[in-house]
């Protein structure tokens, strides 16, 4: 039995797509308040978990679009990361438990700042291109939680109404590729997709047999990084 993965993230390159058609149509509409720049680096230090399909993109560029030395140092930065992520969230979890508001919960979390992994000592990000969603909609108002949320360095004036990126909506679907994707694949984990992971935590993980939980070991099995076709990766 074999499986065919490249589906799923045929969708989610088509996703990608759109996503970045509708950053250039605000950003060219809105230029004076969309301040997104080569050498801005204001949203590397954002706080936000990936889902399966990013996860294991990311993971499958890491791995075979970067030379090991740059892999050597993506990795030590992502064990930093780590670490700083855990203790971030374990502090979220205790307030949780503590009764704290979600919202207050949620703004703590996003005023906390944890260097992303992929950003090198030049401020450039070494898989640019293969950047998750987040990152790609960062500098423009975003929906999220219901809420309507902004970068600090825009330009977009509070209680004014702009074109706004839906983050709750493209979580749907992205959870719903990557749940299609899980139930294709002979695993025993049926819950997998539903794991969210941070990119440094996405960087450090094995998507292995083991780890996927694969009940009968395939062969020949086109890899995400195989996939993908954008090209070269990119830098800022």
């Amino acid at each position: 039995m074999r499986f065919d993965l490249s589906p799923f993230f045929d969708e989610y390159k088509a996703i990608v797509a759109s996503v970045d058609e509708a950053f250039a149509r605000i950003s060219n509409e809105y230029p004076q308040e969309v301040r997104c720049q080569p050498g801005c680096s204001e949203c590397c230090y954002a706080l936000f978990d990936l889902t399966f399909v990013e996860a294991m993109t990311i993971n499958g560029m890491y791995h075979n679009v970067l030379d090991e030395a740059r892999k050597k140092e993506v990795k030590e930065r992502a064990d930093r990361a780590d670490r700083e992520i855990h203790k971030i969230k374990r502090q979220a979890f205790k307030a949780q438990q503590q009764g704290v508001d979600p919202e207050q919960i949620f703004r703590d979390v996003g005023s906390r700042r944890v260097r992303c992994p992929l950003l090198d000592e030049e401020n450039s990000c070494v898989l640019y291109a293969y950047r998750p969603l987040t990152c790609r909609v960062y500098g423009l108002p975003l929906i999220i939680h219901g809420q309507v949320r902004t970068c600090g360095l825009t330009g977009f004036v509070p209680g004014k109404s702009y074109p706004s990126v839906n983050m709750d909506k493209l979580q749907e679907k992205l959870l719903d590729i990557s749940q299609r994707m899980v139930q294709s694949m002979p695993t025993k984990y049926d819950k997998l997709a539903e794991v969210l992971v941070p990119v440094s935590m996405a960087l450090l993980t094995e998507y292995d047999d083991a780890y996927l939980g694969i009940v009968q070991p395939q062969e020949n099995i086109p890899s995400q990084a195989e996939e993908w076709t954008l090209g070269p990766a990119e830098e800022e």
